[in-house]
């Protein structure tokens, strides 16, 4: 065999048995994707070879968690993409303000600097009290930062003019409160919010939502994992629900394209037709 070849089979080794003994399917992620990943986990861990890693997969209590934490995507911003956020305002809240709950499933939501992001705007818009949005990942590590709701000082500065640039009506800093070199999001926003572990290559629906939000994650799946996620917010969204997407994520061509339509394709907005 080939360097190339080796490699290759060192990888679907490993993705073989972090599926066989912790249930965790990485096998349909985009492949180029999960092998960069790897290999700075086999490089982090002082390992030459991508083989390296399978005693620590079989016998190393903790190391489940660091692999999860080198899988997972966690590159994320406040109110990113403001002009998203305008669109969304313009399009979708005013649909909104006609449920008496509005559930809303953050999907993926990494560190949770989007999940605060969209609790801020629905407060802005008198909805907020009426909201009730679950925000899920299945890596743990991330999960417990974003429960906390904190975060380091300096990057509010680049996340107050993203909340500007997105039309936000006051302050960022009108919702933390600072201490020493951190800033924590208010209790009024965190209530609203349940965090919780879900795997969306392999759980199930998740209750019926008004409005799903699964933001530059879906890049990272093979076509099969895509279809696989797409049906199961498909079948998460109530009728006329709301799926935003990544600014490089779309539904066309998946097997839900017929079942939505675009209410903003720069947007990546869709809704259940």
């Amino acid at each position: 065999m080939n360097p190339h070849d080796i490699e290759e089979f060192e990888l679907d080794t490993i993705l073989d048995l972090i599926d066989k003994c912790y249930g965790y399917n990485f096998k349909d992620y985009s492949r180029a994707s999960i092998k960069r990943r790897i290999q700075n986990l086999a490089s982090a861990c002082n390992c030459e070879h991508i083989s390296e890693l399978i005693p620590k997969v079989l016998y190393q209590d903790n190391f489940l968690d660091k692999f999860l934490k080198g899988m997972s995507v966690t590159v994320t911003d406040m109110f990113r993409d403001p002009w998203v956020f305008k669109i969304f305002k313009e399009k979708i809240i005013p649909q909104l303000r006609i449920h008496p709950q509005i559930n809303i499933w953050h999907a993926g939501c990494a560190t949770g600097e989007e999940v605060y992001s969209m609790a801020i705007l629905l407060k802005e818009e008198g909805l907020l009290k009426y909201s009730r949005i679950y925000a899920t990942d299945f890596n743990n590590h991330s999960l417990d930062i974003a429960k906390k709701g904190i975060y380091p000082l300096e990057k509010m500065q680049r996340y107050s003019k993203n909340y500007l640039d997105a039309g936000g009506k006051y302050s960022l800093s009108e919702y933390y409160d600072v201490k020493y070199d951190v800033a924590k999001f208010s209790r009024e926003l965190t209530e609203r919010i349940t965090f919780s572990h879900h795997n969306m290559g392999v759980d199930q629906a998740f209750g019926e939502m008004n409005l799903i939000i699964c933001r530059n994650v879906l890049i990272y799946f093979n076509k099969t994992l895509q279809n696989r996620v797409f049906t199961l917010f498909y079948d998460s969204l109530m009728p006329r629900g709301v799926l935003l997407l990544g600014d490089k994520e779309s539904i066309d061509y998946s097997e839900i394209n017929s079942k939505l339509t675009a209410v903003s394709s720069k947007a990546r907005i869709y809704q259940v037709r």
